[in-house]
């Protein structure tokens, strides 16, 4: 069998084997949103990543909430709540701008932040999820954050797809 054709089945062996996406929440409330996926932490991590810089933007820092949990469990008798948990933040100038411009005030939903998570409870599942902005002010402002929260919740699909 040629090499392609070789490479082409083992591909199609993976993708057949890969974890359907969770097309729908596992939390939806008026605050967050957050998917489940069964899958590998650094996977999906990764993931997440490349589907936020695959949009031209540039994320400002990682916040380690897992290590710096683990690392400060003794020090207020805390017991391990996850495997790893990370949450990056972000911005969008355009949405950013547009978000501002319909109310200053709107200042307070940024940056954004996008989580993922793997808790001790349950390895081997994979939580990515985000703060839903509040639907606040005039139509102009409800509307530049809806895109936003549109721009949230692509980013985390996307990153299931993977």
């Amino acid at each position: 069998m040629p090499r392609t054709l070789i490479l082409l089945s083992a591909l199609m062996g993976l993708i057949l084997a890969a974890p359907a996406p969770a097309t729908e929440p596992h939390r939806d409330t008026d605050h967050l949103r957050v998917y489940s996926i069964e899958g590998d932490f650094e996977w999906y991590r990764e993931a997440l990543e490349m589907a936020i810089v695959n949009r031209g933007i540039v994320i400002n820092n990682v916040a380690h909430i897992g290590a710096m949990l683990s690392r400060t469990g003794a020090d207020v008798g805390g017991e391990a709540l996850f495997k790893d948990a990370q949450a990056l933040e972000f911005c969008s100038a355009g949405l950013s701008r547009g978000m501002m411009e319909a109310d200053p005030h709107n200042i307070v939903f940024c940056p954004y932040v996008v989580a993922v998570y793997e808790t001790e409870e349950a390895p081997g599942v994979i939580h990515l999820g985000y703060r839903r902005p509040a639907m606040v002010g005039d139509a102009n402002s409800r509307q530049a954050l809806q895109a936003v929260e549109d721009l949230l919740d692509d980013i985390v699909r996307e990153a299931l797809m993977f």
